[in-house]
């Protein structure tokens, strides 16, 4: 970690550029780190995982770099999306992330960040970016604004487009408003994708620690048919009496 903060303090308005974050990304590659994310992310033909190539770096290790790296340039963070390589990416929209939560972030630089990652959502391409970007990100720059974006995302035949619309909603739920994670969860409520499920039930799930009737007039209506993933995590929090009443729906 005093490696990692010393390459920090280094990082002038003159580093902040793509090629000098990957640069610094590598001094953390690990043999053994590779090995452990080549399974945890499952890359083999037709997972999830497939086709990606990974570097082998401790996202810890990683998201502590990119906060150094909150004014880089949009288009050079287009770059890091670019990358053929996971851990570039994942800093990519980790430095995305971090400075969005910094409030000191101007509103401008909100709305690049929102709209680089809607230009290259072909380059989110596995749940973890999705995740990185849309539980703060996404949703705080839309919190005041039109949400249509989220009912076409959630609509989209692309697995990632349709996970960025649930948990995009994340970030109302903390706010008290919980509207849109229902409607999008009754768009999503029979998608094929177990990754989608997972983020539906999450988020309906979270959206019920604030409006526990609305959660259980939405699983009184659909928990019979639903698919079971997305029914597990979505009453996770329920008393057991509940959580077996719904089960036996199924």
């Amino acid at each position: 970690m005093a490696q990692l903060n010393n390459m920090a303090k280094k990082a002038g308005t003159g580093t902040l550029t793509a090629k000098h974050f990957i640069e610094q990304l590598k001094r953390f590659q690990s043999d053994a780190e590779l090995q452990k994310i080549q399974r945890y992310f499952k890359t083999g033909e037709g997972q999830y995982g497939a086709g990606d190539t990974f570097m082998g770096v401790k996202m810890g290790q990683l998201f502590s770099l990119a906060k150094e790296y909150g004014e880089m340039p949009v288009g050079e963070i287009e770059k890091l999306l670019e990358s053929k390589i996971h851990e570039v990416r994942a800093g990519g929209v980790s430095i995305m992330d971090k400075a969005s939560r910094n409030k000191k972030t101007t509103e401008s630089r909100r709305k690049e960040f929102f709209d680089l990652y809607m230009k290259r959502h072909d380059r989110i391409n596995n749940w973890d970016l999705v995740d990185l970007g849309c539980l703060h990100m996404t949703g705080s720059y839309l919190f005041d604004k039109p949400r249509q974006i989220l009912y076409k995302l959630a609509k989209s035949k692309n697995t990632w487009e349709r996970r960025t619309a649930i948990l995009s909603t994340c970030y109302f739920i903390r706010q008290g408003e919980v509207d849109d994670t229902f409607k999008i969860a009754e768009i999503l409520v029979n998608d094929k994708e177990d990754l989608v499920h997972k983020a539906t039930g999450w988020m309906l799930r979270f959206a019920g620690d604030k409006d526990r009737k609305r959660l259980l007039h939405f699983l009184d209506t659909h928990a019979a048919t639903m698919p079971r993933t997305l029914l597990r995590y979505a009453i996770e929090k329920l008393d057991k009496k509940q959580r077996e009443h719904y089960m036996k729906l199924k």
